[in-house]
């Protein structure tokens, strides 16, 4: 029995099928999107309460985030109400801003509030958006 040798290979290759390189492209741009991580900014997703009469604070303020789910943060940090008082002890001179979910309870802003109040911080801010 006698084989019929290829004789495409003798004489070079008229045509390079390029088809499978394609599929392997695709294939290696799916692994890396797959594998590579990716970095979100994380930050504190916050609807804030609109007003007909709200004002540009300029001052460098220091930010309490009260979230929908009643979660306190400082400077976007977690925190509780007794490490909050803690962390106000030395900053009687700045300003403070608390930017509260409209959803948030009201009590949890009050207790923010009374908290700073008792520490003596007077400029106390409450972050709304604008009613257009």
């Amino acid at each position: 029995m006698k084989f019929k040798r290829h004789t495409k290979l003798e004489h070079g290759l008229r045509q390079i099928d390029i088809a499978p390189l394609i599929d392997l492209m695709f294939l290696l741009l799916i692994f890396f999107m797959l594998t590579s991580s990716f970095t979100l900014q994380s930050g504190i997703n916050v609807k804030l309460p609109k007003a007909v009469t709200s004002d540009v604070v300029k001052d460098e303020n220091l930010i309490v985030t009260i979230a929908r789910e009643n979660v306190i943060y400082l400077n976007g940090e977690i925190i509780t109400l007794k490490e909050l008082n803690a962390k106000l002890q030395g900053h009687k001179d700045q300003s403070l801003l608390i930017r509260a979910d409209r959803r948030a309870s009201m009590g949890r802003v009050v207790d923010v509030w009374d908290l700073c109040r008792e520490l003596g911080i007077e400029r106390i801010h409450i972050a709304t958006d604008q009613e257009r």
